[in-house]
């Protein structure tokens, strides 16, 4: 089993280096052969088993990214391996066997990058299935990247997984992000309309976090006024 999947792995790393060795000058029927071959190599590192593999389809996965390649079949790759361990379960006697937080988190940092409203509703399903902060906080910063908060939507998540973790285990660069989010958010939509939102930041400025986070919540509080149209 692990020679096949050594072997896997030299054979997509080389039709990879193949497709994108291609000139540059190309046709429209070439160029979409390659994203074809691309998106074929992505789909089926992204889920072939083990940890490893799984970083390898997250570099195709950047490297497709990089020269243009936002494709859905990019995206559903990168929510795929977004839910690693957590909807897309592989146990043994009862053990879970694919609980990979730095793949998640890597899937969830390049959901940004793709940009659309498609990654943004991905982010938002993370949101409420993941559980480690680390993952968590590539998504926040990926959702206030993206920028689209319709209905307050994307406000109103990113204050109840920071609520969640207030309750029982304060995490600062979780709440850092949100704050940075909430400011993107309010700055490219004309305000924070969400009431949980606003009460999340004054949570943050008295809850149990370092000075600093507990000041930046303060200085957005005050920020806030100049963003509502």
């Amino acid at each position: 089993m692990i020679t096949q999947k050594r072997v896997l792995a030299v054979v997509t790393a080389g039709l990879l280096t193949i497709s994108l060795g291609i000139a540059q000058e190309m046709s429209v029927e070439e160029s979409y052969l390659q994203e074809s071959i691309e998106n074929m190599i992505i789909r089926e590192q992204s889920q072939a088993d083990g940890r490893d593999t799984k970083l390898v389809a997250l570099e195709y996965i950047a490297d497709a990214i990089n020269h243009g390649n936002t494709s859905e079949d990019v995206r559903t790759a990168l929510e795929y391996l977004s839910l690693e361990g957590l909807t897309n379960q592989v146990r043994e006697n009862g053990r879970l066997m694919n609980n990979f937080p730095d793949v998640r988190a890597r899937a969830a940092a390049y959901l940004g990058e793709i940009g659309t409203p498609e990654a943004k509703n991905t982010l938002l399903k993370i949101m409420l299935a993941e559980t480690e902060p680390m993952v968590l906080t590539e998504a926040v910063k990926s959702l206030a990247k993206i920028g689209l908060n319709e209905n307050e939507e994307t406000a109103n998540t990113i204050s109840w997984v920071v609520t969640r973790f207030d309750v029982l285990n304060p995490d600062n660069l979780l709440a850092l992000s949100a704050l940075e989010a909430f400011e993107i958010l309010a700055q490219k939509n004309g305000g924070l309309k969400d009431p949980s939102a606003v009460r999340t930041i004054l949570r943050i400025a008295d809850g149990h976090y370092i000075k600093p986070v507990q000041d930046r919540a303060r200085q957005l509080i005050f920020d806030l006024r100049q963003y509502s149209k």
